[in-house]
């Protein structure tokens, strides 16, 4: 087992492991508690009293984000000749078809985001074996497949989020970064996880909401009580 810093070691002795914390304390602690010399990303783990592998109880969808995640994304557009400068105009780091499908195809990835038109999934679709184990595969589901690419990608731009469950069950998403206020991060994960909360399943039995915990990229979870989410 790797030997704790000094510095994480004073960090996890703040946490206490067995306490469930208010979302306002668990937020204010994991800026007082974070040992990262950069930005870190600040993450929240929801574990879900659902079966991911029942078709409705596969959790996917989108947020945006009040107050964004912190990182300016990168957006690449697959869109026809007619709708480049739409794209563009509205945000997209890269926009085009045949040479940017060529590209990935070779391998590039230099992007976070990705969406397409739907006449262009023809061929954006052979690009699974690139972009489906990075979870970049645009969908409509998520609305990145869609006509109105303006509006997609200024709506990533602005701070929209995907998420969908793990096998688990657990959904994990950035609520933003160390350097937020513990306002605008309580915003944040109450927008992410107040969504959460709308979709639950018809389906789904017992507790719903079985864990909330919050962490930066280098410090310890933090547990939440689910009772102070609002």
């Amino acid at each position: 087992m790797a030997k704790l810093s000094k510095a994480r070691k004073a960090a996890t002795e703040k946490v206490d492991a067995t306490k469930q914390y208010s979302l306002e304390e668990a937020l204010a602690l994991v800026k007082e508690v974070n040992t990262a010399k950069f930005n870190a990303s600040v993450d929240v783990h929801v574990r879900l009293g659902i079966d991911p592998r029942k078709a409705d109880q596969a959790l996917r969808g989108t947020v945006t984000l009040p107050h964004g995640t912190g990182k300016t994304k990168r957006v690449l557009a697959f869109v026809t000749p007619d709708k480049e400068q739409e794209a563009l105009d509205a945000g997209a780091d890269f926009a085009g078809l045949d040479d940017l499908v060529a590209k990935v195809n070779d391998g590039w990835t230099d992007f976070d985001v990705v969406v397409a038109m739907p006449q262009t999934m023809a061929k954006v679709g052979r690009l699974g074996r690139v972009l489906g184990p990075r979870g970049l595969m645009p969908n409509p589901k998520t609305g990145t497949v869609t006509m109105d690419v303006g509006k997609a990608v200024s709506d990533v731009k602005g701070g929209k989020i995907a998420f969908r469950v793990d096998k688990f069950g657990i959904i994990h998403s950035s609520i933003g970064r160390v350097e937020f206020t513990p306002d605008q991060l309580k915003e944040n994960a109450n927008e992410l996880l107040g969504t959460l909360v709308r979709m639950k399943p018809s389906s789904a039995k017992g507790i719903y909401m079985k864990s909330v915990t919050v962490a930066s990229t280098m410090s310890p979870g933090i547990k939440i009580d689910p009772k102070t989410i609002a």
